[in-house]
Formats: C-alpha cells, sequence, structure tokens
C-alpha cells in the first residue's frame, strides 16, 4: 500500500491537472493515508516480526519480495510524515509563486511518484527492485529539481542526473556481478550465498555495492555534488531532497552491510570516511555565506554520524545509527523548510543582505532556533541523544580510529553550533532591512511600514513547519520508547531473523 496508493494518486493528480485545489486534496489525502498506513506497518513489526509479501501471484522465490521489519518501517512512517508535511508546506505558495516554483499540475503527480519510489525503496526485498525504487526517485527527482527552467537549476539539475546516472550504472553493474557469482538478488538468499564466496569475490561486491550507496548518500569524497544541486531546488522540493533522498542511500548501506555482510564491517575503511565526512561537511559549511549552501554542507557532514555507526556494526552503534537517522530526516528537513520561510520574509537567502529578521518575524526566529539547537546537538533535543547514543558505541569500541571518531564528533557538532549561530547573529539580529534595501527609520515617510506586512507568513507554511517541529519533539519526549524500539531494530538486523524469517516462506 505504501507503494500503490501514491502511484494511483499520481495518476489521479495529473488527471486533475487544470483543477488544482482537487489535485491539493487528493495529494494530501493519499499521503496521509500512507502515513497511516506506515504507522500500522511498524506496529505489526514490532509486534508479530518481519512482514512479507510476494508481489503479482509469482511462484514464492521468483517474483518481487516486499519486506517490512523494525528498520524499514521506522524509515517509512518518518519519510511519510516528513513527505506530508512537505505536501502541505506547498499549498502556502502563492499564485506567482506556484507558477514558478512548484506549477500544480506539474509538481503533485511528480511529487507521489517520488514517494512511491521512496516507500519502494525502503520495502524492497532484493537488489534489483531496490534499484528499480531508487530509480523512481530520481526520475521524479530530475523534474522536481529543474522545474522552473531557470538557468541556476538547469545547471545543478545537469549535475545532479550525470552523478545519479553514473550511480544507477554502477549499481546495475553491482547486481550482475551478484547474479553471476550467487544466482539470485534476492537479499535473504544472498545473505546466505555471498558468505560461500571467496573472500577476494565478497569484497568486491561489498566496495561496490558501497561505492553506489555512497554516492546516493553523500558521503566523503563523493560528497561535491549535492552542495551545488539542492541550493537552486524550490524550498519544499529541497526539504524533502534533504531529509530523504540521502537517507534512502544510508538505509542501504544499513541494510546490505547488515545483511549480506554481518563478518565484514569493513570498520576501519567506513570510519575514515565517516571521519572525512563529518569534518569536510562542517568546514564547508562554516565557510558559507548563504542559507542553504550552509544547510547542504551540514547535510553532509551529518551524513557521517549515520556512517560512524554502521562502520562501528555493534548493537549499540546500529541502534544510534538509525535513532540519528530518524532524528536527521526531521530536522533537515524542517530547517530547508524554514530557509524558505527566511527567503519569504527578508527576500534572499543570502545571509550578506539579511538581519533584524527576529523583529520582522518573531515567529520565523523561533521556528529556526528550536531545529537549529537540535541540529546543533544541544540536550535535551533528540541531535543530543542519538550523538551521545553513537558516542557510547564508539568508547565502547575503544580503538585508536573509533577514539577519533568521538572526538571529531564532538568538533563537529560544536562547529555545527558555530554554524547556526553565524546564521542566528546576521540574518535574526541587528537592524531590519526592507525588501528595498532600506532600513526602518531611514525615511520618514516610511517610518510606519512594516517589513513583515509584506511578505506575512502563509499558515499552511507556518504549520507543516510546526508539525516537523512537533515531530522533533516527540522524539525528544519519546526518546526512551524510540530507542528502545531503534536498539530493537538494530538486534534485528545482526540476529538473522530477517532472512530467516523470508527464506521460510520460500521453503514453503
Amino acid at each position: 500500500m505504501p507503494v500503490l496508493l501514491p502511484i494511483l494518486g499520481a495518476g489521479l493528480t495529473l488527471l486533475l491537472g487544470r483543477r488544482p485545489r482537487a489535485q491539493r486534496f487528493v495529494s494530501v489525502f493519499v499521503l496521509f493515508l500512507v502515513v497511516v498506513v506506515a504507522a500500522v506497518l511498524a506496529v505489526q513489526a514490532h509486534t508479530d516480526g518481519v512482514q512479507h509479501l510476494w508481489v503479482g501471484a509469482w511462484p514464492t522465490g521468483y517474483g518481487i519480495a516486499l519486506v517490512g521489519d523494525r528498520l524499514a518501517a521506522i524509515m517509512l512512517t518518518v519519510a511519510s510524515v516528513i513527505t506530508l508535511a512537505v505536501l502541505v508546506y506547498s499549498t502556502g505558495q502563492d499564485e506567482q509563486e506556484l507558477k514558478h516554483e512548484t506549477p500544480i499540475s506539474i509538481f503533485h503527480p511528480t511529487f507521489l511518484v517520488m514517494c512511491a519510489g521512496v516507500s519502494a525503496a525502503f520495502l524492497a526485498g532484493d537488489l534489483f527492485n531496490l534499484f528499480v525504487g531508487f530509480e523512481v526517485l530520481l526520475f521524479a527527482s530530475y523534474v522536481l529539481l529543474t522545474m522552473g527552467g531557470t538557468g541556476p537549476r538547469m545547471r545543478a539539475g545537469a549535475t545532479y542526473v550525470v552523478v545519479n546516472l553514473l550511480s544507477a550504472s554502477l549499481f546495475l553493474t553491482a547486481i550482475a556481478t551478484v547474479y553471476a557469482a550467487t544466482g539470485t538478488v534476492n537479499l535473504a538468499e544472498l545473505a546466505v550465498r555471498l558468505p560461500e564466496l571467496d573472500t577476494h569475490t565478497q569484497a568486491i561486491i561489498q566496495v561496490m555495492l558501497l561505492v553506489v550507496f555512497g554516492l546516493k548518500a553523500a558521503v566523503f569524497p563523493m560528497s561535491a555534488w549535492l552542495p551545488d544541486s539542492y541550493p537552486t531546488a524550490p524550498a519544499p522540493v529541497t526539504a524533502v531532497f534533504a531529509g530523504l533522498l540521502t537517507k534512502v542511500g544510508v538505509y542501504a548501506m544499513l541494510r546490505t552491510q547488515t545483511l549480506l555482510f554481518p563478518h565484514r564491517p569493513l570498520t576501519e575503511l567506513l570510519l575514515w570516511v565517516a571521519l572525512f565526512t563529518m569534518l569536510v561537511g562542517i568546514l564547508g559549511a562554516i565557510a558559507q555565506s548563504e542559507l542553504k549552501r550552509l544547510l547542504s554542507f551540514t547535510l553532509v557532514s551529518h551524513i557521517g554520524y549515520m556512517v560512524m555507526g554502521i562502520a562501528l556494526a555493534t548493537q549499540t552503534g546500529l541502534a544510534g545509527a538509525i535513532f540519528y537517522t530518524a532524528h536527521h530526516i526531521t530536522i533537515q528537513a524542517t530547517l530547508f523548510l524554514v530557509a524558505g520561510l527566511v527567503q519569504r520574509v527578508g527576500g534572499s537567502n543570502s545571509l550578506d543582505k539579511l538581519s533584524g529578521l527576529a523583529q520582522m518575524s518573531p515567529l520565523l526566529a523561533v521556528l529556526f532556533i528550536v531545529p537549529a539547537m537540535n541540529l546543533a546537538g544541544i540536550p535535551p533535543f533528540s541531535g543530543f541523544i542519538g550523538k551521545l547514543g553513537l558516542l557510547n558505541a564508539g568508547v565502547g569500541v575503544g580503538t585508536p580510529l573509533a577514539w577519533a571518531l568521538v572526538v571529531a564528533s564532538v568538533v563537529t557538532s560544536l562547529l555545527t553550533l558555530y554554524a547556526v549561530a553565524k546564521v542566528w547573529n546576521r540574518a535574526f539580529w541587528g537592524t531590519p532591512i526592507l525588501p528595498s534595501g532600506r532600513t526602518p527609520g531611514a525615511d520618514d515617510d516610511d517610518d510606519d511600514e512594516d517589513p513583515a506586512t509584506d511578505r506575512a507568513l502563509p499558515p499552511a507554511q507556518v504549520g507543516a513547519t510546526c508539525l516537523l517541529i512537533g515531530l522533533s519533539l516527540v522524539l525528544t519526549v519519546g526518546a526512551g520508547p524510540l530507542y528502545e524500539y531503534t536498539s530493537q531494530a538494530a538486534t534485528s538486523l545482526r540476529d538473522g531473523n530477517y532472512a530467516a524469517v523470508v527464506l521460510q516462506e520460500v521453503d514453503r
């Protein structure tokens, strides 16, 4: 249902291309249903174990397998809430913005197709349909990224398309190699057959898959494309890209590393990757003077925390990685939505052209500071809890490289705080700058002009942003039960139950 509903919704919204209100209603209703279904699946996966389905009435073992365990279910649930909130946010744009930023007739069906691809990737039970899920969401993202056809968006889109076509080619090559070596692409069967191969073949396959998923997740040194691609897109598109698309790559790394290569964690290599991803990303962030580019670099940097948990390959590390991924999806999407509101109120995303936003719009200041502090990992927010779990995992491993990651994690968190504080000081403090470039009081005739009145915050956009901030606070208040859920998800990743349940059905 999380795959089928958005596809059906996309077809219906395409037919309703000349009825924008009907399009909005159908899109929001469909994604609301997906949220409900995902929540039900999360409960079922927790209480009844791994859920699986062989699609299309093919003989068991030969068709498409969809599998939902705790990891897939929590990722699907968080992703569904994010996509629903972003869609609601997009409905708050005025008619002029809709013509240039997110044309309704194109935006809604494409957005729903992308949601279907994300769901398919999370639920895929074999490598080929994981590839199909990736391609569905990527083809939709090509349209969303270049929407409006402006020069900067077309240039950014060209980079994005080239990078993802390269990763798709590498992924197909890896799938062909896997099938030639094992005779299957089903993940459960691969968990049994891959260990029977010689170590060199296993290493080649593992590295190929890590390169593919690392490119999609934007880990160092394959991250340079992201800060040049995301900032040019409309705020709703950038938010869902930043929140979700890189995390699908992280999810694929988590799934394949734990299921297919449990005894070959490549800890040292991945820890170095995590270290450089954290530091290079955050150093790039503090050098930026444009809000969306700054947030794009922090996105790259914090992918390093998730890779750190995967690399440590312990139950504590994996639990921390899953929790931090759910947290970061929420926070990063929220901050990009706030960036869209900053653009609306201040007329720019450049920190050199912004000042006094807290005076112009106190509500906007609150909407920024809460997720910004969460991103920096200030207690007691969920960012602090996730980082603390990863630090505990690093200390538990205790190797010199693991300790280096612990230190790098703390340094990255402090530099993240510095980056968001720079945004606060330059954009929110100071004297407000009117859209014309004047400061209040510069002209006696305009003393009564309130810059915020010209760019009032639409209720739908504020409501969607508040929804995600509320979700981040739920992750904080409910951190105990949620961390217990992620800990059980991590345990399931290591105990082989995923493969056992699917293979038991194959044997029948």
